[in-house]
């Protein structure tokens, strides 16, 4: 569903969120904690900080840090940068016209499948997505002390 371009800045956003330090982080810190190409990191983060998803400093101590708070950044925010929902969302047969009007064999159950998925990024925050692996996280610790 995404590329991965799309999933390496949603990867990097949450790092970015989870990080508790006082500063910004280096990109090079960042692709190593979430095992990615730095090289093809830089190029996301810089595009992030066009979009306002993120903030870049200069400098020495310089580096990334989120934008603005991560209840306040959608994952639609995130992968807008990269290519627009829609385009995910088009015909799953390939159509170049598919709609009420003309539909392809899919299009009823795909319009529920393409609205919620729609749904999903524009409602969900990065608050949202770090508040579930905090609780994921608690589930293992308590499985483990079992």
């Amino acid at each position: 569903m995404l590329s991965k371009t799309e999933e390496y800045a949603l990867r990097a956003v949450v790092h970015l969120a989870r990080d508790r330090s006082d500063g910004p982080s280096r990109t090079t810190e960042i692709a190593k904690a979430i095992d990615i190409p730095a090289n093809y990191l830089s190029k996301i983060l810089h595009r992030l900080g066009r979009h306002g998803v993120v903030a870049s400093e200069r400098g020495r101590y310089g580096g990334f840090r989120l934008g603005r708070e991560a209840s306040e950044i959608t994952l639609a925010d995130v992968v807008a940068p990269f290519g627009a929902l829609e385009e995910r969302q088009r015909c799953l047969l390939g159509r170049q016209e598919c709609s009420d009007e003309n539909p392809c064999g899919a299009h009823e159950r795909w319009k529920v499948v393409r609205r919620a998925t729609s749904e999903f990024f524009v409602e969900t925050t990065i608050a949202d997505v770090i508040r579930g692996m905090k609780h994921e996280n608690n589930k293992k610790t308590s499985k483990n002390r079992r």
